[in-house]
């Protein structure tokens, strides 16, 4: 009979993820690439790529990335988990702004807008790897040039997909949401517990 795993480890910068990983009573530690390793290049879209598509692949690449780190630093053997997060209005992805200009453009487009949020989700235990995917609607309130760089100044949208963070002041301007919340924020709690369950995690 498989014994219980105890822990993972998560391949996450997000302190959101790792955060939501806490809630769902799960030890982790984290995986983190070492600074020879180009994780950017992970993020790269293809030309023509759908939403969907990419940051299915691309959690998939961080997951063979993680896998690969932990054998090659010796640790001991637990599953992993990795994950990635979109923005997409209609089949144009917003990924990280490259710097405060491009944050202001991103939120320009979605000012007034209804978008997606697409968080795919994967575990890799031994050989066999789960994966799943949450998908919400963001609908943004129209906001003018000045409150997009009030929000921008305050430096919140550096870092994250399609320039903003729910859980921080971005939300003064959301409107409705459709779907998952920790989706949302980067770890669909519902999906992810699934994943953790059929992998012996007392969830």
């Amino acid at each position: 009979m498989p014994t219980t795993p105890t822990f993972l480890y998560l391949a996450s910068q997000s302190p959101r993820r790792a955060q939501l990983l806490g809630q769902l009573g799960v030890r982790h530690e984290l995986l983190l690439a070492a600074d020879d390793e180009d994780a950017e290049a992970l993020e790269t879209v293809l030309p023509g790529e759908s939403p969907t598509a990419y940051v299915q692949r691309v959690t998939a690449l961080k997951l063979d990335a993680a896998v690969a780190r932990l054998r090659r630093r010796g640790l001991a053997d637990a599953p992993v988990l990795c994950a990635d997060t979109t923005v997409a209005l209609g089949r144009t992805i917003l990924g990280k702004p490259e710097d405060a200009r491009d944050a202001e453009r991103m939120l320009a487009l979605l000012s007034g807008t209804t978008h997606r949020v697409l968080t795919a989700v994967a575990l890799q235990q031994g050989r066999r790897r789960q994966a799943a995917l949450s998908v919400s609607r963001v609908r943004f309130a129209t906001m003018t040039r000045a409150q997009i760089r009030r929000y921008v100044e305050g430096g919140e949208p550096l870092g994250k997909a399609g320039a903003y963070g729910i859980q921080g002041a971005a939300a003064a301007f959301v409107e409705h949401i459709a779907g998952s919340y920790s989706g949302i924020m980067g770890l669909p709690m519902f999906e992810t517990a699934q994943l953790l369950r059929r992998a012996g995690f007392p969830i």
